[in-house]
């Protein structure tokens, strides 16, 4: 098999992947009160994607993955939403993971704190409304929390896929 399509099937089983994730993540009643709380199943992808390939391929998986989604579940707004969450997450995990010093949980949780942090900017912006940043606060705990479960699940999953050098 060439790199090329090694590429090709490594990207589109993840994308894949997190299609079905975000399926099941939608059949998840709401167990909150609070619009916008998710699980964030997708983000184990993008994981994988940053921990056994690259920053790189992680943002093409990711966008690619938003996208579709959109598409699918979605409408401009959700789209906006998650590209200003996912992109935010995205970036402060590949740099807490270049400095060496934090755990993929503790990534996965600033991941998760991030995107909602990125949604609620996203949301200021389109709705002109700054005081929509008071719901920042409810958001970083369920941010917390998801993040340390997806980065937990992402660890036991990650010690089992050997590296891919595409």
């Amino acid at each position: 098999m060439t790199k090329r399509t090694l590429r090709l099937t490594t990207y589109a089983l993840l994308i894949a992947l997190a299609l079905v994730l975000s399926y099941v993540e939608s059949l998840v009643p709401a167990f909150f009160a609070v619009p916008g709380m998710k699980l964030g199943l997708t983000n184990i992808v993008v994981l994988i994607a940053l921990y056994k390939l690259d920053f790189k391929s992680a943002f093409f998986i990711s966008v690619v993955r938003i996208v579709l989604v959109t598409a699918m579940f979605g409408n401009a707004a959700s789209l906006a939403y998650s590209i200003g969450g996912g992109v935010l997450s995205l970036l402060v995990m590949a740099l807490l993971k270049k400095t060496g010093r934090f755990s993929l949980v503790a990534v996965s949780a600033a991941g998760g704190i991030f995107h909602n942090i990125g949604q609620v900017l996203v949301a200021m912006w389109l709705l002109y409304t700054p005081e929509i940043a008071y719901y920042m606060l409810l958001l970083w705990f369920s941010g917390i929390v998801t993040g340390l479960v997806v980065g937990l699940i992402s660890a036991l999953v990650l010690v089992r896929i050997p590296r891919i050098d595409l």
